[in-house]
């Protein structure tokens, strides 16, 4: 792919793991300068070649702003900011979220993506194919009670960078959405993740989840997830001079999982 973004400067949230981490690497791999925020800077993280790791708690009112002006300050400014970071939590049901994981969640995957808008924008104004991509989820278009406020913060976030690329095509700032549907991540495979929520009940393990279960139960038509680095190619192609004129849109890649037109 012949994304030319030797000596851009790139903003990446939530790059510690899964998404976040396989778009900093790839973005890294064709010469930008990257500069990923995360709240733990992991062995992954930290080993990537060209990517400036920034420990931040990109949950709090300054946590982004703080990362796009790491950027800034040592690259002179921005031309990709890559929203990725959010959160999500179980309940049984939807009426058994409690205020204080509603403003979490919400904080992490909504408010992270505002401020680090806000902040980044004035760094963007006048650089070459400017570029804001935002990773959303597919649960935005298919909301499921036991991650309910996950599902209504993403459906903002979709909004949100709508608003985004009306407001600031003239000033030749792009705004696009990825919303992957099930991705082989941490969330899934890690301990105490939603791997283990989902085969409890049955035995089955985070992978027999992945690769057999969930693919079935939600008729993925390619029968099979996603993986991280699959979710990184798109981003980086919305980012890229070959989608100059692609703009609030909403890319969604999920195996074929949503079956409305």
């Amino acid at each position: 792919m012949d994304t030319s973004f030797t000596d851009k400067t790139v903003v990446v949230t939530g790059a510690s793991k899964g998404i976040g981490l396989a778009v900093a690497a790839a973005f890294a791999a064709e010469g930008a300068h990257v500069v990923a925020g995360a709240r733990t800077v992991t062995a992954e993280l930290a080993a990537l070649s060209g990517v400036t790791a920034v420990p931040v708690d990109l949950s709090t009112s300054d946590g982004p702003a703080a990362l796009v002006a790491t950027a800034v300050e040592t690259y002179g400014g921005v031309d990709v900011l890559v929203n990725n970071v959010g959160a999500s939590e179980p309940a049984a049901s939807v009426i058994d979220f409690t205020d204080e994981q509603w403003h979490r969640i919400f904080d992490i995957t909504l408010y992270s993506a505002v401020r680090a808008t806000r902040a980044a924008i004035p760094a963007m104004k006048g650089r070459d194919n400017a570029s804001i991509v935002t990773v959303s989820s597919l649960n935005a278009k298919l909301p499921a009670a036991f991650v309910a406020p996950y599902s209504a913060a993403k459906a903002a976030l979709t909004n949100y960078s709508k608003v985004v690329s009306e407001s600031y095509a003239a000033d030749g700032i792009r705004a696009n959405v990825v919303s992957p549907g099930l991705v082989r991540t941490p969330m899934w495979t890690a301990p105490g993740g939603f791997g283990e929520i989902v085969g409890g009940p049955s035995g089955a393990t985070p992978d027999e989840v992945l690769d057999t279960i969930l693919p079935e139960a939600m008729s993925v038509a390619t029968g099979r997830v996603s993986e991280p680095a699959e979710v990184a190619d798109l981003v980086l192609f919305l980012a890229s001079g070959r989608a100059r004129n692609i703009t609030g849109a909403d890319f969604v890649i999920d195996g074929g999982t949503l079956k409305s037109i």
